[in-house]
C-alpha cells in the first residue's frame, strides 16, 4: 500500500512540475531564442558570444514584468529604479551596462526589430560587452522583452 501511495504522490508531483514548466515555456523559450539570436548575430560579425548571466536575467525579467503591467515597452517607469540600480539590486557586478526593450509577437520579430534599429543593434554588437541576461513576459498575446548587457567586473 505504501508503494502505491508513493507512486501516486510521485505521479502528482510530476504532473504539477510538467504543468508549471509548460505554463512558463513560451516566455522561457523566447528568452533562449533571443539569447541564441544575439550570439548568432555577434558570431556573424566576428565577435565573441556573450555568456548568460542569471543576475542580469533576473533584472531583465523584473523589468519585463513592469513593462507588461504598464502595457508599454520603456526603459523606465515613474517610481522604478534606473537600470544600474535594478541590476545592482539583484547582485550583478559590472563596469558597463546597456539595455534593449521592446514588445512584439515573437522572438523572431523582436530580434529583427532590434537589428533594424541602430542603437539596439549597437548594443547587440558591442564588442566591449561580455554578458547578457534576457527577460520575457507574455501578456495578452504580446511578448515584453528586455535584453540587459554588461561588461562584467
Amino acid at each position: 500500500m505504501r508503494l502505491v501511495t508513493r507512486l501516486a504522490a510521485a505521479a502528482i508531483v510530476g504532473i504539477v512540475l510538467c504543468w508549471s514548466a509548460y505554463a512558463e515555456a513560451p516566455a522561457l523559450r523566447a528568452e533562449r531564442d533571443l539569447f541564441a539570436s544575439v550570439n548568432q548575430a555577434r558570431r556573424a560579425q566576428g565577435l565573441s558570444p556573450l555568456r548568460w548571466d542569471e543576475t542580469l536575467a533576473t533584472a531583465a525579467r523584473r523589468h519585463a514584468q513592469v513593462m507588461a503591467e504598464h502595457g508599454s515597452a520603456q526603459h523606465g517607469f515613474e517610481g522604478e529604479p534606473s537600470l544600474s540600480v535594478r541590476v545592482k539590486q539583484v547582485g550583478a557586478h559590472f563596469t558597463w551596462l546597456s539595455e534593449n526593450v521592446i514588445q512584439g509577437t515573437s522572438p523572431e520579430f523582436i530580434h529583427a526589430q532590434f537589428m533594424k534599429s541602430p542603437p539596439h543593434r549597437a548594443n547587440i554588437l558591442d564588442g566591449d560587452m561580455d554578458s547578457i541576461g534576457v527577460g520575457v513576459v507574455e501578456r495578452g498575446g504580446q511578448l515584453f522583452a528586455v535584453e540587459d548587457f554588461s561588461q562584467a567586473r
